[in-house]
């Protein structure tokens, strides 16, 4: 290998590397401060966000004392990444290049949905205005890809392939094994790839769903919800290829791109 070779590699492998854990979550945190310190002088807020209510609660409603519970958790939770995440794949362009990438995937993502069902739907909040419809990007991005994509998805079909694989599964693809002896590996792998698929879709369906109930929902169209489940699809994929930042960054993006700038 030439010495030019083995140079570049180290810095192709830290840009192909999964976050961890930590450094996923350190990767949202400017997401997750930014919309937890506005959205409470909008009087809305997303509706998988079960935080800003509790804080508001606990604070008697002084916006005063939420605010400052906000900053103290995120000072927790940076203290917890700087402490945790030592040694995970992070680098500080990382954030630099999760942002590119979620622009990349946003792009991507409409362009396929857009093929599929021929048109963008922005949803209510529109009409709210753009920095609501910002706040509101940033929030979808954060509290829905942790609900669907982390818990439901994510816990769902680690659950889903132990019960009918016999197999631990993580969703960078790989598998640690335990199957019954004779089963083939192949075969193992295969079911396991079959379980997730169609839990994803599963998830997707759902994820759609939910843009149709409560006080800020659409009124349902079949075209609307089968735009959202495939974007629910490429979320999923995004989130069980390249992590939970990635997903949150993309899903953000493509939000304020629909709800800011159309």
């Amino acid at each position: 290998m030439s010495t030019a070779a083995t140079a570049s590699h180290p810095t192709a492998a830290r840009l192909q590397d999964r976050p961890g854990a930590w450094v996923d979550l350190g990767l949202t945190l400017p997401i997750f401060l930014v919309y937890q310190l506005s959205v409470v002088f909008l009087g809305v807020q997303n509706a998988t966000d079960m935080v800003t209510g509790a804080l508001l609660r606990l604070s008697d409603g002084s916006r005063s004392t939420y605010l400052v519970a906000t900053f103290a958790i995120g000072v927790i939770f940076a203290g917890a990444f700087a402490l945790l995440g030592r040694g995970q794949a992070f680098r500080p362009r990382k954030f630099l290049q999760i942002a590119i990438e979620g622009v990349v995937y946003a792009v991507v993502m409409r362009v396929v949905a857009g093929y599929v069902v021929g048109s963008v739907f922005a949803g209510n909040i529109q009409s709210e205005g753009r920095f609501v419809g910002f706040v509101m990007s940033l929030g979808a991005g954060f509290y829905e890809e942790l609900t669907f994509r982390v818990v439901l998805f994510g816990l769902g079909a680690k659950l889903l392939v132990w019960l009918f694989a016999k197999q631990k599964v993580q969703l960078t693809g790989e598998a640690q094994l335990i199957q019954p002896s004779g089963a083939s590996r192949l075969g193992a792998s295969l079911r396991v790839l079959a379980i997730m698929s169609a839990w994803g879709v599963v998830c997707a369906l759902i994820f759609s769903g939910v843009h149709y109930v409560g006080p800020m929902s659409d009124s349902f169209q079949l075209a609307s919800f089968t735009f959202r489940a495939v974007l629910g699809l490429a979320l999923t994929l995004i989130y069980a290829t390249r992590g939970f930042a990635a997903a949150v960054w993309t899903h953000a993006l493509y939000d304020v791109w629909v709800l800011v700038f159309r």
